[in-house]
């Protein structure tokens, strides 16, 4: 199925325009046939929505035009759809305060996940406490604009940067940096909503570390892919 969630994810961006598009125009009770077709359009462009496979961190920092870390250098995404990207240069003794969950005897995949989140929490305090990000609250993803914010592209492409860091530290042994992967598309009931992903390897497993659904330096959530890309809302 992880095979199959690496072809069929949500271009988030595009599809997001889209759907305010439809919704601007949709007035149905007034509208004529004519004024109808761009939305019945949009709607249906929405249902086949797609990008590519989970290998590509690239990509998905480009078509965000957002930047990947520079060694200890953290382009962190705010203010909705990484609308602001504001550089931080994480010092050794902030380097060593995020590793030190994952340099306790982790000893399989499991464990290593669980350490992982310690750190996710670590990254986020001292980066709300650089940016004014500290109060950020979990779950918000309408509105745009407060650099105090982050929705949940921020989130994920934060948290996918933190994990390349950790990986280029060699801290993750049992696991390696996927690109991260969308769900929904409105006609499902849902949402669009995207996660950073972790693949275990060895295996065919995918996690999604999802640290927009708690608020700033609270765990986030860990989930095997194949459940997150299927539930509704939050977890």
């Amino acid at each position: 199925m992880t095979e199959a969630i690496d072809k069929v994810q949500l271009t988030w961006g595009f599809c997001n325009l889209l759907f305010r598009y439809a919704v601007k125009n949709c007035k149905l009770m007034r509208m004529s046939l004519f004024r109808s077709l761009p939305m019945l359009f949009a709607i249906v462009i929405l249902s086949g929505c797609a990008s590519q496979s989970l290998s590509s961190h690239g990509g998905w920092f480009d078509e965000r035009q957002a930047r990947m870390p520079i060694g200890s250098k953290i382009y962190v995404c705010h203010a909705f759809m990484c609308s602001l990207t504001t550089p931080v240069t994480l010092s050794a003794a902030e380097l060593a305060e995020i590793s030190a969950p994952l340099k306790n005897p982790v000893e399989n995949a499991a464990a290593e996940r669980l350490a992982l989140s310690s750190s996710v929490q670590i990254f986020e305090r001292i980066i709300g406490n650089r940016i004014g990000t500290a109060n950020d609250r979990g779950g918000l993803d309408i509105g745009g604009g407060d650099p105090s914010q982050m929705d949940c592209i921020d989130e994920a492409t934060n948290t996918t940067s933190l994990m390349l860091v950790l990986v280029a530290r060699g801290d993750l042994r049992f696991h390696e940096v996927a690109r991260p992967v969308s769900r929904g598309f409105f006609l499902d009931g849902r949402y669009p909503h995207a996660t950073a992903v972790l693949r275990e390897t060895g295996t065919d497993l995918s996690w999604a570390i999802d640290s927009w659904q708690t608020a700033n330096a609270k765990p986030p959530v860990i989930q095997d892919l194949d459940v997150w890309i299927v539930t509704r809302g939050s977890v």
